[in-house]
């Protein structure tokens, strides 16, 4: 696709590890498991989606810093690479700038990473508009549920359900049209004085 529209988004994940072996299910019994737990830290999962084609994108990284965030688009771009202008939908969190591109890279290819991209702001208090979004509530609600014990695991759930869905070419079936958008967001919309 020579101008693919990807939408991006990240989440936090706790990593929660077991204090005790859980009990496995048997016929007519559930699984148990202990409430106490053992907290690993947290990690990040960064999403970018097309939901054109009904692919995503998956990375797990330690951290959501300026410059996890600069790497995580530059590999986009590289998924990318025949595109003539990549169209990224972002909200508005403070490492989602140029400038992080800078703090990753030297200004040169910093600037032609930037060069690469025509950034589409979500408006505040409306990333429920990036589809990015739906994408990792869906991740959250079919993989995640659960307790996860470090990152290497995370990691190995997180890139199983990406290709399994991307398998499916699973797309969201947008019903939020311009007019319902001038409606909703009508103050954000100019108006004409008589």
């Amino acid at each position: 696709m020579r101008n693919p529209v990807i939408c991006m988004d990240e989440t936090p994940k706790q990593l929660i590890g077991e204090t005790r072996l859980p009990i496995p299910q048997r016929p007519g019994a559930p699984a148990r498991y202990d409430y106490e737990y053992k907290r690993n830290g947290v990690c990040n999962i960064f999403m970018a989606s097309e939901p054109l084609t009904g692919k995503r994108y998956t990375k797990v990284t330690e951290y959501k810093k300026r410059k996890d965030w600069a790497k995580f688009i530059e590999e986009v771009a590289e998924l990318y690479g025949d595109a003539d202008k990549i169209t990224l939908v972002i909200d508005n969190l403070g490492t989602h700038t140029i400038g992080s591109f800078y703090e990753a890279y030297p200004p040169e290819k910093a600037k032609a990473l930037i060069d690469r991209f025509e950034f589409v702001y979500t408006p505040k208090h409306g990333s429920w508009l990036n589809m990015a979004e739906i994408e990792l509530n869906i991740m959250q609600k079919q993989c995640l549920d659960r307790r996860i014990p470090n990152i290497d695991a995370l990691s190995d759930q997180v890139t199983a359900w990406t290709k399994a869905r991307n398998n499916k070419e699973c797309r969201i079936n947008w019903q939020f049209t311009t007019q319902d958008s001038r409606v909703k967001l009508k103050r954000l919309y100019p108006t004409i004085d008589d």
